[in-house]
């Protein structure tokens, strides 16, 4: 995945690497819950940056980037479950890994400075 400071971009490449990574998980049970699952909490915070970014005040853009980062947090622990179940030979896996976490901390430094901002 290339590195990119557009973060629109980053999280749309971000929702196309975790479908690819959706549709070659195994069709057993637990590949298709956690197909499923992965795919509702990493394609959302695509969606709701894009609500964010079209947010009524201070407030709501806070609360809608808050969402987006539980969803994330999700994220994360489902492709943590993947990675340790060897549910996939995706070997983006681990890139796929490190692009969520600067995604989480990119959106906790957000609602930061979204929350000074509203302070001040």
């Amino acid at each position: 995945m290339e590195k990119t400071y557009n973060l629109s971009k980053r999280l749309i490449e971000f929702s196309v690497a975790i479908i690819t990574l959706a549709e070659n998980l195994p069709a057993s049970l637990s590949g298709k819950y956690i197909a499923g699952q992965i795919i509702r909490s990493g394609i959302a915070p695509s969606l709701i940056y894009g609500e964010a970014m079209a947010a009524e005040s201070r407030s709501d853009f806070i609360h809608k980037m808050k969402i987006a980062l539980k969803e994330l947090r999700e994220t994360y622990h489902s492709l943590q479950i993947v990675l340790i179940k060897k549910m996939s030979k995706d070997l983006n896996l681990e890139k796929l890994l490190d692009e969520n976490n600067q995604l989480i901390s990119i959106f906790v430094k957000s609602i930061q400075t979204a929350r000074i901002n509203q302070k001040a």
